[in-house]
């Protein structure tokens, strides 16, 4: 791999080994020099919609989206009306992941379970679907019908009882059609034409129009995934999901054509998409800059990719497939392509990823679309910790205890001793109640 030429379009270009300290550090955190600025913008709009409610979003449809509203929400009819209006092979493919993303969610739906501790002590967990979950679904440089499916249908197979939607307004005073036919299609109840981070607050906190959701869904840009971060101390969220990420492992056997191609899908997302590609091995792949400069002359979104690629694009090399896995780990990809041979036996040491894409015929294009598994996933390395969107991100849990009075008898002595031994009679009193037969 000539590293000269490969850096002519990536940011880092470099075997693993020999990667600064600093370079991996940056990538292993994503730290951008904006990042302050973006969570001072991002809080001084959660609180001018927190203060000013849909004067707000209105003053700032008008400032950010350059569309002065009539309405912050979207009719039945128009929603009715841009469903009846779409091409019918973008619909029918819309229907069918739908049926997909359904079939999936539906396959480990939360449930009841209770236990018998001891004798007469019943402990149980009890899944309470959420009332009002709001989803956003980002449409700045793309519309993002897809996204509005990923949210929508889980919270329905959930039984969730009202979903309402956030998605930008185009020049016409409306979120894109595709969207709005995708809300009809995932039954979503109330659609809104606000965006950015706005939209956020306005479903956190509730305002003249929009009702406070009891939980905030949905991918988004980093002032998206920043206000997300903000009201998560008075709302629940999925998890800050900010701009798409990439990470491909391959090797010598992977075929060229088939990782730019991928590298050019995720990275047309978004200037701040982020794509890694490792390869196992320091001649394998020579030339896939190249390759991926041929697709970019083909896209209509060059200049989003080439930007990607310079601020965040990165081209190593493993001398080992056990080196790659192991910053792979450290790294908690959003999505996980394994475009290598004997991928199925690589998949059980692969611990943080959003999703895990097997061999290169399993294009993350696919999982972004139509394949029924989740695309609303961690980013920013925050797979350690969290996973992708699904059923159980629309239920809280009740917990209940059942207990006999035979059995309480029995428990009272040690749930007093434990009682006095942390300094509270009170708690010990209450348990003694139950000690006599």
């Amino acid at each position: 791999m000539s590293v000269a030429a490969e850096k002519s379009l990536f940011r880092y270009a470099a075997a693993l080994s020999d990667l600064s300290d600093r370079d991996r550090d940056s990538l292993l955190q994503r730290t951008k020099e904006s990042d302050s600025a973006v969570r001072e913008r991002t809080a001084s709009i959660v609180l001018r919609v927190r203060r000013d409610g849909d004067r707000a979003l209105f003053e700032m449809s008008r400032e950010y989206d350059g569309v002065g509203l009539e309405s912050l929400e979207v009719s039945g009819d128009i929603r009715r009306r841009a469903l009846a209006s779409l091409d019918p092979r973008v619909r029918t493919a819309l229907e069918r992941a739908a049926r997909n993303i359904a079939a999936v969610h539906s396959a480990s739906p939360p449930q009841l379970v209770e236990i018998e501790t001891e004798p007469g002590v019943i402990v149980g967990r009890r899944p309470d679907p959420l009332q009002r979950v709001g989803i956003y679904a980002p449409g700045g440089r793309a519309a993002y019908a897809s996204s509005v499916l990923m949210a929508a249908v889980p919270a329905r197979v959930a039984g969730v009882s009202d979903v309402i939607l956030c998605s930008p307004p185009q020049a016409d005073g409306y979120p894109a059609p595709v969207v709005l036919a995708a809300c009809e299609i995932a039954g979503v109840d109330r659609v809104f034409a606000v965006g950015g981070a706005g939209a956020i607050a306005a479903m956190a906190y509730g305002t003249e129009t929009i009702t406070r959701v009891d939980r905030v869904v949905g991918p988004g840009n980093a002032y998206v995934a920043e206000a997300k971060v903000l009201v998560s101390r008075d709302v629940g969220i999925d998890s800050p999901a900010g701009p798409s990420e990439l990470m491909i492992l391959c090797d010598e056997g992977s075929d060229v054509e088939t990782i730019a191609r991928e590298v050019v899908a995720q990275a047309e997302h978004d200037i701040d998409a982020c794509v890694v590609v490792i390869s196992i091995g320091r001649d394998a792949l020579t030339g896939l800059s190249d390759t991926v400069a041929g697709e970019i002359v083909r896209s209509s979104r060059a200049e989003i990719v080439r930007t990607a690629l310079e601020q965040n694009g990165a081209i190593l090399s493993a001398d080992s497939v056990s080196e790659a896995v192991s910053f792979a780990t450290e790294f908690a990809p959003e999505h996980l392509l394994l475009a290598v041979s004997g991928a199925e036996s690589i998949l059980p040491q692969i611990r943080n990823a959003g999703s895990v894409f097997i061999g290169e015929e399993s294009s993350v294009v696919f999982g972004d679309y139509i394949t029924g598994g989740n695309h609303v996933l961690p980013t920013g390395g925050l797979a350690r910790s969290y996973s992708g969107l699904g059923p159980l991100d629309f239920v809280r849990w009740t917990y209940y205890q059942r207990v006999s009075r035979d059995a309480a008898r029995r428990l009272s002595t040690d749930a007093a001793i434990l009682a006095e031994a942390e300094g509270l009679p009170g708690h010990a009193r209450a348990a003694l109640r139950w000690s006599a037969p």
